[in-house]
């Protein structure tokens, strides 16, 4: 079976495009948001995954649930159409970082070994900023396993200031 997404990546996109064009990019993220959150309860992939509730019924108590909208209601019906009622989060995923892309925004996850202040945050982010050129969006995470400082990610971009990472990378100068 095809990735997930992979087979999201046509509802994404068609749904940006859509959003971009109503000029609807932050009230789309909110719908698919919430109906992502319904269909990605387990208890309701469980009702998807049931033989004996059709798509069409699946999507509609997601809809009734999700309090969605006609625009919402008609992105279900496609979805159930096609049997892809379970791709809602991925979708979802795809849509928000379609959506960061077109606004200029990047999203940054920051793991410390300590708990970081909002100053100290909003220092790490002002640096992103400055090296990237775009707002950023971080998330803060703790992992005390790090020792000191942090690892901070943007996209596919990894900076390691660690203290693990740099005994890390001594050891594996020491042995080579």
């Amino acid at each position: 079976m095809a990735e997930l997404s992979t087979l999201a990546r046509p509802y994404a996109e068609a749904v940006f495009r859509l959003a971009k064009e109503n000029n609807a990019l932050a009230a789309w993220s909110g719908r698919l948001g919430n109906m992502a959150a319904v269909a990605g309860n387990d208890q309701m992939q469980a009702v998807i995954a049931d033989p004996g509730v059709s798509a069409v019924r699946a999507a509609e108590f997601i809809g009734s649930i999700a309090s969605a909208d006609e625009a919402g209601k008609n992105l279900l019906a496609v979805l159930a159409a096609n049997d892809r009622l379970t791709l809602l989060p991925e979708i979802a995923a795809q849509y928000e970082v379609l959506k960061d892309e077109a606004e200029g925004v990047l999203e940054a996850t920051i793991v410390s070994a300590l708990e970081m202040n909002e100053a100290q945050k909003a220092d790490v982010v002002a640096a992103l900023k400055a090296k990237f050129g775009r707002d950023v969006q971080a998330s803060v995470q703790v992992d005390e396993s790090l020792i000191g400082g942090a690892v901070i990610t943007v996209g596919d971009q990894v900076i390691d200031g660690s203290v693990k990472g740099r005994l890390q990378k001594m050891a594996a100068a020491l042995t080579a």
